[in-house]
């Protein structure tokens, strides 16, 4: 039996707060995703779902909020320009910036930026 990579789950406190960064991330997400308490974005086979904490307890039997790094989302822009345009888009609306957009060593152009809850999301081209 095979194994495939299907879903990344995100616990959000505040779902439209999250729904919203995503969105300019450049995510399709309705807008009558704001009030529900689990939310699924399909991006090429693999679906990012946002859940409540109030959902995160029901399946866990609890919740401890996370500290640190643990786990890097990264999106794939267009070319260097459009990753430039997303993080500056971003930081625009109030996001937080972690690192700004530098050429890293391995060839790609990079930046990264904090989601609502602190989590660290790369942007690379």
């Amino acid at each position: 039996m095979g194994i495939k990579l299907d879903m990344v789950g995100i616990v959000v406190s505040d779902m439209k707060k999250s729904l919203d960064f995503y969105r300019l991330l450049g995510l399709v997400i309705p807008d009558g995703a704001n009030a529900e308490h689990h939310v699924e974005v399909a991006q090429d086979g693999v679906r990012l779902a946002f859940d409540t904490v109030e959902i995160a307890k029901s399946v866990y039997g609890g919740w401890e909020e996370a500290t640190g790094h643990r786990v890097e989302l990264a999106f794939l822009c267009d070319d260097a320009d459009a990753l430039n345009e997303r993080y500056a888009k971003l930081i625009q609306h109030g996001y937080a910036s972690h690192r700004e957009p530098w050429d890293a060593v391995w060839g790609q152009r990079y930046a990264i930026v904090k989601d609502p809850d602190g989590n660290l999301i790369s942007l690379f081209a």
